[in-house]
């Protein structure tokens, strides 16, 4: 197996982390095909938050330690920052809202790796 997490029958247990990737919902299709091209398992979550409350994806993947910086590099790659203009609302005067555009920085991607004590495939 290339990337992801395998059953081990024999030996010392490996050290796992779990890679919790939020990425765009316009990168994330990209960044699952790349993941699992190369062997990786991914569960997509689909949330929403931030400043913009745009969708998002929350991509959980386990691998082992020493494949952490593989799937980083993937998600560099295809997590790609960008501007975008997007309309503010800004109160002028009681009950009167001006809409105005601003530009912002979306995409990208926010990992957090965690080690895990305990991985069981049943």
């Amino acid at each position: 197996m290339k990337g992801g997490v395998g059953g081990r029958k024999s030996g010392a247990p490996k050290k796992l982390k779990l890679v919790i990737s939020i990425v765009s919902n316009d990168d994330g299709v990209s960044v699952i095909d790349e993941l699992t091209r190369n062997g990786f398992y991914v569960t997509k979550l689909s949330t929403s938050g931030g400043l913009l409350r745009a969708g998002n994806m929350t991509l959980l993947t386990g691998v082992e330690d020493e494949k952490v910086e593989e799937v980083i590099e993937i998600l560099r790659e295809f997590s790609s920052k960008r501007k975008q203009l997007v309309e503010v609302s800004q109160p002028a005067m009681s009950e009167i809202f001006l809409n105005f555009p601003v530009e912002v920085t979306v995409g990208g991607a926010t990992v957090f790796v965690l080690d895990v004590d305990r991985f069981e495939k049943l």
